[in-house]
């Protein structure tokens, strides 16, 4: 089975693609879309920005299919909105990821970020640099980057795996059945 666990954001989209084969996980690769702002200078609407990082974010998940065949999505749940902006942004990262999971048949599963960091370190609250500690204990340095943004997104990509292969029903009932 290969499953791509996200870390989603309109900023920085954190993935690992892993495969599960008779219980032993293997991390075929990682990375993160990174997409930004234009320029204020270019005087490019707001709407029309945003839906040229969709599109990118929506191309490299088209790649990562096309590339591995997945088989299921994990992603950690948008959550937090300070202001507007950051909510019209959480609002679209579910929209990108739940139209991904549909065009390609593929179930979406949810995980908080606190469920996630509890299940790494039985606390809710997690420094960045703990998570990406307790995810190379786990899983190793193969995915390690040395880049600080994209080590953070992947290491959430990878602790949101790791709470649903213990606790997703759906999932462990098809890795049993595989």
């Amino acid at each position: 089975m290969v499953i791509l666990t996200n870390d989603p954001s309109l900023t920085a989209w954190g993935w690992a693609v892993v495969q599960l084969f008779h219980g032993k996980v293997r991390i075929l690769k990682t990375g993160c879309v990174k997409t930004a702002p234009a320029p204020k200078k270019r005087k490019i609407y707001k709407a029309d920005d945003r839906a040229r990082r969709i599109t990118e974010i929506s191309k490299e998940l088209n790649k990562i299919h096309k590339e591995y065949s997945l088989d299921w999505i994990i992603s950690e749940s948008p959550h937090g909105a300070q202001n507007y902006n950051a909510a019209v942004m959480i609002g679209m990262v579910p929209g990108i990821l739940c139209t991904f999971g549909t065009d390609h048949n593929l179930p979406v599963e949810w995980y908080s970020e606190g469920d996630a960091k509890k299940h790494l370190s039985g606390k809710r609250s997690l420094s960045k640099q703990d998570t990406i500690k307790h995810i190379v204990k786990i899983y190793g340095k193969d995915w390690v980057q040395d880049v600080k943004y994209k080590d953070e997104a992947v290491a959430d990509s990878l602790a949101v795996f790791h709470v649903a292969r213990a606790k997703s029903q759906a999932l462990i009932y098809a890795l049993n059945i595989k």
